[in-house]
């Protein structure tokens, strides 16, 4: 049985089909949106449809470990070459916007403008937060997520740069871990983050762990630690 108290909006994370849909329908308000990823729940349109919305909850889910980060040594020279800066919460909206329009994803992103539009809201009110990574004054790369206690649920991250997303993620699970998180939720598992060390775990397991975290006493704040 779950830890997590019920939800006001939706059904129980561990009712979901084969697929992981939970349910259909609904708002992307904010106030939707944290009691989702507060009960092991997230928005992901079909498509390029976003009405109605699907809200899913995988089994299994992929998380990365906040002291599993695997950083390659092409990765480590990067880092300490001084090539990238990095930065935090100074333009969510070219971070979304790099997301929606990043490699690959032209044409077909699941950031809709109504998608953007939810998340900005989310980051004017503090729940959502960007890393920058800027080379010579540019926007190289980044990434997004939404911060709950101590959940960080990552949203996606874009290049523009060669390894600029990978240095986004270094930044952000520095922070974070400094920050004293306990969950970087990642959702589905790829074969790029697989190779960085994320994993998969049990639905029930992430419940548990999502429980948790939401007990920490945790806040984002507003620089990056370095």
């Amino acid at each position: 049985m779950s830890e997590l108290p019920p939800s006001r909006f939706f059904p129980p994370a561990e009712s979901a089909d084969r697929d992981g849909l939970v349910a259909v329908g609904g708002r992307l308000s904010p106030e939707w949106l944290l009691d989702a990823y507060s009960h092991g729940v997230f928005p992901w349109p079909v498509g390029e449809q976003d009405e109605p919305m699907f809200w899913w909850s995988l089994d299994p889910r992929a998380i990365l470990e906040l002291d599993a980060l695997h950083v390659s040594r092409s990765l480590r020279r990067t880092l300490r070459s001084g090539r990238f800066e990095a930065s935090c919460d100074r333009d969510f909206a070219g971070v979304i916007g790099g997301c929606a329009e990043g490699h690959g994803r032209r044409g077909g992103t699941w950031i809709t403008p109504r998608v953007i539009r939810a998340y900005t809201r989310l980051f004017e009110l503090g729940h959502a937060h960007s890393v920058e990574v800027w080379h010579d004054g540019r926007l190289a790369g980044g990434i997004y997520g939404v911060a709950i206690a101590g959940l960080f649920a990552a949203e996606s991250m874009f290049y523009r740069m060669r390894d600029a997303s990978k240095v986004a993620l270094v930044h952000l699970v520095t922070h974070l871990r400094s920050r004293g998180y306990r969950l970087l939720d990642i959702q589905q598992l790829t074969p790029h983050m697989a190779r960085l060390g994320a994993l998969e775990i049990p639905r029930r397991e992430y419940l548990r762990r999502l429980a948790r975290a939401l007990a920490a006493p945790t806040t984002f704040g507003w620089s990056l630690e370095h």
